[in-house]
């Protein structure tokens, strides 16, 4: 099968399931402008299978929006850095149980069932085009170049999103619910230690998470914060690219050897973390945070293989320094001097972080709110989640918070707590979406319960027109 025979299969798929069937939802005026039933904040994985979903559920007043251009969504083209994605190749994901729409269907349409076979791991280039073909099959609404700014609630129930950027059509937007799918960081910040940012000058260090000028650091020597899978994978792409020594430094005696996101995908905990009790919950993402996800073994390899590759374990950074030639990193075996940093040391989730919340975060729940974990397992990390409901919609503190949150969704990292790997997990995608997408078309159809109920028994059509045989020949007799 071609990829073009893998086209039309996919379309034939999809009318054997109805889809792109009437719209259900009402159409909302408003006097400033349409008013979208969904707006979708990126244009990632997650936002094109949410769009998919929505499609599905009959829902076709939709719009995602995402700030990179059009086929550099998500991290694959920017700042991930790793040869082949972490996941099991067979996982599925987006494809929401159509298997033409699977990446496998894509691959072996055009590399064949044996190039299937040989495939370790997906190679991370090809999974961007992969999400690039799926985006243009499906011809999903996707507005690039889009930078949401700020989420202003009206009283009405609508939401005023204001934009900007090349693509953005107007200086905001109106929409009935909006899912943030905005990715790992999207909940929050990537972390950089405070000691980094106050001692050391912007030039001298990078998150891993950034685009940074690989063409100064050719022969150079750089020096890696973080012992988890970025910070290998990031050894790896410097050290191709022509650095010449990269060291990496890990706080512990030991790299962490075991993954907890393998036990998970074959135990049920991805598919049935919801059923959960908070305590529960609060347990296993207590546990989850003790295990910096590993790098897998060919990415360690790799990255030992180079000979400029130094790994320093028992070395968490005591203190950091500018200097003449560079920056002067103080760990327990001593100082090291390096030409450049990059920050391995992940992500921070708060809503307070997010510029476009600042009118609604004061009134969203955080885990801290709704629970008090024992002293064994507590941590601020996980107390500054927010709390979500089983769809991923935003929780308010008080019946204000509720009205005006109405209609938000996190799709993002932040969900980790209360919805367990899903929004940036490809494992838990395919459970996920599902449930954020009944959550959405739940509130819609509930937002206009007296209408369609009223619809309903008033609905008086007449379907049958057949008389009774009997009844006709009793009526000519009667005529005669």
């Amino acid at each position: 099968m071609s990829l073009e025979d893998l086209n039309l299969q996919v379309e034939r798929d999809l009318s054997f399931l109805a889809f792109g069937g009437p719209d259900w939802v009402r159409p909302v005026r408003h006097p400033k402008g349409h008013v979208y039933d969904v707006v979708v904040v990126g244009g990632g994985q997650s936002g094109l299978g949410i769009a998919f979903g929505l499609l599905k559920e009959r829902i076709s007043n939709i719009l995602v929006i995402d700030e990179n251009a059009e086929g550099f969504e998500g991290p694959w083209e920017t700042y991930a850095r790793m040869f082949t994605l972490r996941t099991p190749k067979q996982l599925t994901s987006i494809d929401l149980g159509i298997p033409s729409l699977t990446f496998r269907s894509w691959w072996t349409a055009q590399y064949g069932d044996a190039a299937w076979d040989e495939l370790d791991k997906i190679p991370r280039q090809e999974w961007m085009n992969y999400l690039r073909w799926y985006r243009k099959v499906l011809k999903l609404p996707v507005q690039n170049e889009v930078i949401l700014k700020l989420i202003e609630p009206e009283e009405t129930g609508i939401h005023r999103l204001h934009i900007e950027g090349k693509g953005a059509p107007a200086s905001f937007l109106l929409a009935r619910k909006v899912i943030l799918a905005t990715g790992i960081q999207g909940g929050g910040e990537w972390h950089v230690p405070e000691m980094i940012k106050e001692k050391l000058p912007s030039h001298l260090f990078s998150h891993a998470s950034a685009q940074y000028d690989m063409s100064v650091l050719i022969g150079k020597k750089v020096g890696i914060l973080g012992g988890g899978a970025s910070a290998f994978d990031n050894a790896n792409y410097l050290l191709s690219h022509g650095v010449a020594e990269a060291h990496v430094f890990v706080r512990s005696e030991s790299l962490k050897r075991i993954n907890p996101i393998r036990q998970m995908e074959v135990s049920g905990m991805i598919e049935r973390y919801h059923a959960l009790s908070d305590p529960d919950k609060y347990a296993v993402m207590s546990h989850f945070f003790k295990y910096n996800q590993p790098p897998t073994n060919d990415v360690f390899n790799r990255a030992s293989s180079w000979p400029g590759f130094r790994l320093h374990t028992g070395a968490p950074w005591l203190d950091v320094e500018a200097a003449d030639d560079g920056a002067v990193v103080t760990t327990p075996q001593g100082k090291f001097v390096f030409d450049f940093l990059i920050i391995s040391t992940g992500l921070v989730s708060d809503p307070a972080l997010r510029p476009e919340l600042r009118l609604v975060e004061p009134y969203i729940a955080r885990w801290r709110d709704c629970y008090k974990a024992p002293e064994t397992t507590a941590n601020p990390l996980i107390d500054a989640h927010p709390y979500l409901s089983p769809d991923f919609a935003f929780v308010g503190r008080e019946e204000k918070g509720e009205r005006l949150l109405h209609g938000l969704f996190s799709f993002n990292y932040a969900a980790l707590i209360s919805c367990g790997l899903s929004a940036s997990a490809l494992s838990g995608m395919r459970f996920a979406i599902p449930k954020i997408v009944k959550g959405v078309a739940d509130q819609l159809f509930l937002d206009n319960k007296s209408e369609i109920l009223k619809d309903y028994f008033d609905y008086h059509e007449v379907e049958f027109t057949g008389q009774w045989p009997r009844e006709e020949s009793l009526l000519s007799a009667l005529q005669k």
